[in-house]
């Protein structure tokens, strides 16, 4: 697997680099179209910096380094299991989604070091909203718009890496 992995890294890189692309695209045409709040990039980068401009840029350095380790990962599980395809990436993608929205963002406020929590509100140092179950603090099409974006993602994934 180690071998297939070498040979394939600049097409993992590529691909990776292309299905977060897509999907940061959906995530902030969602947020720029009022149909959630939800900013990933920035809720990264503020977990490194308070400053409001460093933290869209440091966030979405952060986000996109994410991205290629998922494609990483979507790689390692399509070589594990001996296949891929545009229908594979698509679950995949889909699994991604809701581990994200019921486990992660419900998660956030107990690890991110500038966000309020449900349950004690915010601080002088602790002030960005939760994102609640579902990410549905930041809007009631958070969860859709964030489907959607992951979705694409494991699409473009599985579409085009080689298992």
């Amino acid at each position: 697997m180690m071998a297939g992995m070498g040979q394939s890294m600049p097409e993992i890189l590529f691909w990776g680099l292309v299905a977060t692309a897509l999907m940061t695209t959906i995530l902030q045409a969602g947020q720029g179209l009022g149909l959630s709040r939800m900013s990933l990039p920035y809720m990264f980068g503020t977990v490194f910096t308070p400053n409001r401009h460093w933290a869209y840029i440091v966030g979405f350095l952060a986000y996109v380094a994410g991205g290629w380790l998922f494609a990483m990962l979507y790689f390692a599980l399509f070589v594990y299991v001996g296949q891929s395809g545009w229908w594979l990436g698509a679950i995949v993608g889909l699994l991604h989604g809701l581990f994200l929205l019921t486990v992660m963002l419900p998660l956030m406020p107990h690890i991110h070091p500038r966000m309020a929590s449900e349950y004690d509100g915010p601080t002088s140092r602790r002030r960005l909203e939760p994102p609640g179950f579902l990410g549905l603090n930041f809007g009631t099409r958070t969860p859709a718009i964030t489907l959607l974006g992951q979705l694409v993602y494991g699409i473009v994934l599985g579409a085009f890496l080689p298992a």
